[in-house]
């Protein structure tokens, strides 16, 4: 392959990668929580982008369906359903919900952190077990043995974003207002987006 055919196909893959609802999304968080470092909770220019980044979100957050349901995609509808206006005009409620929200988010990253955790140990001793069973091998060179590597590294990048969603959640909720300031909140959420961007864009990778 030339190396005009090998750019080529890299600018593919980019364009199918930036195509994807999901990656948009983290992109634009990565965006907003940077944006969120920098204002440090001040107004101000970045503080605005903050808020812009955050509403353009949700429009991608409401398409990420059509990266599992391709062969279901359909127009979409010419209006918006009244109950989701009516809780769109009430602003308390709408607040409320998103605070919910937060907190369940919060609830499923501390899921998400014990199950890595425990994927982790599980892959810890297999893969010891697996080390005393080729003995004076060179385990590097075994399949078996750099699959689990690879599934160990998976699960410790997980264990790491989700660990830091946990702060990021606590930050946005003001839990811990005094300890979890907006550049705290602002530089964890930079970070797990940047993880996110990386595995959407691995997943994309192993599909092409």
């Amino acid at each position: 392959m030339s190396s005009l055919d090998a750019t080529r196909a890299e600018l593919a893959l980019l364009v199918l990668y930036l195509n994807k609802a999901e990656a948009r999304d983290k992109i634009c968080r990565a965006i907003q929580y940077g944006s969120k470092f920098l204002s440090n909770g001040q107004a101000g220019t970045a503080q605005n982008v903050d808020k812009s980044t955050s509403l353009a979100r949700k429009v991608f957050r409401l398409f990420k369906f059509v990266n599992d349901l391709h062969a279901l995609i359909s127009p979409p509808a010419q209006g918006t359903p009244l109950p989701i206006i009516l809780v769109g005009k009430n602003k308390e409620r709408a607040e409320l919900i998103g605070r919910i929200s937060l907190f369940c988010w919060m609830g499923s990253s501390a899921c998400s952190t014990l199950v890595e955790l425990a994927e982790l140990v599980r892959l810890y001793n297999s893969m010891k077990k697996l080390e005393k069973e080729l003995k004076g091998e060179d385990k590097h060179g075994n399949p078996q043995y750099l699959e689990k590597v690879k599934q160990s590294n998976e699960r410790l990048l997980s264990l790491i974003k989700a660990s830091m969603d946990i702060v990021v959640a606590v930050g946005l909720l003001q839990l811990a207002p005094k300890k979890v300031t907006a550049r705290v909140t602002g530089s964890f959420g930079f970070i797990t987006s940047l993880i996110s961007c990386y595995q959407v864009f691995l997943i994309e990778v192993v599909i092409q």
